[in-house]
């Protein structure tokens, strides 16, 4: 996956609180004061890219997140 752009999408809407993202990928995912997921430093963003070496985590946290709050294509 080495120098491939990867962008990252967030549904709050869909967000169960669960808090595996934040486990799984802390450097990318945090939470709003009601636990929704949001990207970190970024609240209002619900798309970004994601650095090459952060992507095997958030690959990992959207396979695992149970609500499919987390989405992500390579382009």
């Amino acid at each position: 996956m080495e120098g491939e752009k990867m962008k990252c999408e967030i549904i709050p809407e869909r967000c169960i609180a669960c808090g595996l993202c934040q486990t799984i990928a802390p450097e990318i995912f945090d939470y709003t004061d009601d636990g929704l997921v949001l990207f970190v430093g970024e609240k209002e963003a619900t798309h970004e890219f994601i650095p090459t070496k952060q992507q095997d985590a958030v690959i990992q946290a959207a396979k695992r997140c149970p609500s499919h709050a987390i989405l992500y294509q390579n382009s």
